[in-house]
């Protein structure tokens, strides 16, 4: 989109949209100002889907509040007042908010250099601590909503106040903010916390919060992705290996997780010794490596690991499957030579695709480059970032660089699938690194007898199992293909004449190998026909006196297509175990 520039500038730019919701949280600031008079401003950002601000106000607000604070914007929109920047420099910023009451943004002053110089954005009687830009007029303003309120702590520290956080929304035309809201809907339906309960799939308890429970029907499907995830690293000649869950405090010291990462790190002690449940699989990996002496002939080594990992995650944070403290990763480190890694990346590539493929996923591809909390040298850096570069562009992916986002140990490619509704979802991931194999002193031995440094890549395709599941049950709405479905044929008798029949059937299906469920008892067949259909079951066999007399056939009615009519028991067995191999 263009963006209107404060300066009076119209440009082209990926930004633009993101200028507009930034613009829009100001109109929202000066609504809340104008309606709750002494409200106190924290921080009000663009973010990928809208925008937000944080406010601290005596009672905070409430769902009716949204409503008053809507129209109120809609005026200032209306009076189309125009947004002028000016400067102060810091101890003249720090005076000028003081007086305004603005303890937030005085703090956030103090904590930049004695010599910044501050800027300020005004519109009308409303002015605001902020870098900028923002579209000229609030007139641009047009098409937006709010959306929701949430608790926030101010900074995201637990220590600190707790803030009162609204969301908002806005877009360039009323057509793209109407399809927008219908897809909150459509999500609104599809959320996997709700289906998941429903379909008996797995709950959260107030006895372990963030620590996904699996029931039966859910653990069948996890299992099920499981098993297709062993068959692919098999067939690619990975070998999998376990490490342990805790592991002494020295080994995260040595890998750089501990001064990076020990903040979402959980500890305990034994024998008096501080030990740590990793919240990730590469030091295991690393040590089962260096417990063995490898040549050169042995690389590339694949080896893959479903680690279940544990990770700190604030309260206010956690969300069903998808942000969880407990998951399992899918884990690979692969150990190569420098000349081998751009065949290496380029067959992750076509793994991750092939699976991504499977599910009906597609995808775009980021290139993180190093972050400022990081390891090893700029040499280093330099050769890992342009390693995975050639293996991009050698397998002709288009990517965008996503600066300063890589791991602290290496850069990496993320891949981000899109759903069935459009949003997108971080899930496969591979990372470069340099630093482990040398902080750990890992070798093989080369061709010339010496001993050599080889090259670690990190990678997962699911990222995360739990959240896969979280993800996969939103995109498919819970109406999951026939192949991972937990239960895959439902065996309905009509009445207690096909009650035999149905129970042979429901027999004859389990020993072929399909998940099958029994419905036997004494209930109208409508009501026993809904209830399958909200378990949202792929196949239904309804067996009456007619198939019962018969003794070979069986009425088919299917998820998607309806009612298929009378089929041969063992036809249907052989279609649907098709079906199954072909994961179609």
């Amino acid at each position: 989109m263009k963006a209107l520039y404060s300066d009076g500038t119209v440009q082209e730019s990926e930004d633009g949209l993101r200028i507009l919701r930034h613009t829009a949280s100001h109109v929202l600031a000066q609504a809340v100002q104008r309606l709750y008079p002494g409200t106190k401003l924290a921080i009000g950002p663009a973010i990928d889907d809208g925008f937000y601000y944080d406010f601290d106000k005596e009672g905070g607000f409430s769902p009716e509040d949204l409503e008053k604070i809507e129209a109120e914007m809609k005026k200032i929109v209306k009076e189309n007042l125009k947004l002028e920047t000016f400067t102060m420099p810091r101890a003249e910023a720090i005076e000028f908010l003081r007086s305004k009451g603005e303890d937030y943004k005085v703090e956030l002053v103090e904590d930049l250099p004695e010599d910044s110089v501050i800027s300020f954005y005004k519109q009308g009687e409303f002015t605001d601590l902020c870098a900028g830009p923002h579209i000229m007029y609030t007139k641009g303003v047009k098409a937006f909503k709010l959306l929701s309120l949430a608790g926030a702590y101010w900074r995201g520290d637990e220590k600190n106040k707790m803030l009162s956080r609204i969301y908002g929304t806005a877009f360039e035309s009323k057509e793209a903010l109407d399809a927008y809201l219908n897809m909150l809907e459509e999500a609104k339906k599809r959320d996997h916390r709700r289906l998941g309960k429903e379909l008996g799939l797995f709950t959260m308890m107030e006895e372990g919060p963030g620590f996904p429970f699996f029931l039966p029907k859910g653990m069948v499907l996890k299992n099920t992705l499981i098993s297709y995830w062993r068959e692919l690293h098999e067939r690619e000649d990975y070998k999998e290996i376990s490490t342990p869950l805790i592991m002494n405090q020295s080994l995260w010291h040595q890998s750089g997780h501990w001064d990076h990462y020990k903040d979402n790190m959980y500890t305990t002690v034994i024998d008096d010794d501080i030990f740590c449940i990793k919240p990730m699989n590469c030091p295991g990996s690393v040590l089962v490596f260096r417990s063995d002496t490898h040549s050169y002939k042995e690389l590339p080594l694949r080896l893959g690991e479903l680690g279940i990992v544990h990770r700190h995650e604030r309260s206010g944070t956690l969300h069903g499957l998808m942000r969880v403290r407990c998951f399992t990763q899918d884990d690979a480190h692969i150990y190569m030579t420098e000349d081998q890694i751009t065949d290496e990346i380029k067959g992750v590539v076509r793994l991750i695709d092939e699976v991504y493929s499977k599910f009906g996923f597609k995808y775009h591809v980021e290139l993180s480059t190093r972050p400022e909390d990081s390891m090893g040298s700029d040499e280093d850096w330099e050769r890992a970032t342009n390693g995975l570069i050639g293996a991009l562009e050698s397998a002709g992916l288009e990517y965008v660089v996503n600066e300063g986002d890589g791991a602290f140990y290496g850069p990496k490619i993320d891949f981000h699938l899109e759903d069935s509704i459009g949003r997108t979802w971080q899930c496969g991931t591979i990372q470069l690194d340099f630093q482990m194999p040398q902080r750990f002193d890992i070798t093989y031995v080369g061709a010339d007898g010496e001993k050599h440094r080889p090259v670690m890549a990190h990678r997962v395709i699911f990222g995360s199992i739990e959240r896969f599941i979280g993800i996969l049950i939103e995109h498919f709405a819970g109406r999951f293909p026939t192949w991972l479905a937990p239960v895959q044929v439902k065996v309905l008798s009509v009445s207690e004449k096909s009650f035999a029949y149905a129970s042979d059937v429901a027999a004859k299906l389990k020993a072929a190998g399909v998940r099958v469920e029994l419905d036997n008892r004494d209930e109208k067949i409508g009501y026993k026909i809904r209830e399958a259909q909200l378990e949202k079951v792929p196949y239904m066999l309804i067996l009456g006196e007619k198939e019962s007399e018969d003794g070979t056939i069986v009425a088919v009615r299917s998820r998607d297509r309806g009612d298929l009519g009378a089929v041969g028991t063992d036809d249907f067995i052989a279609q649907v175990l098709a079906e199954i191999a072909d994961r179609a």
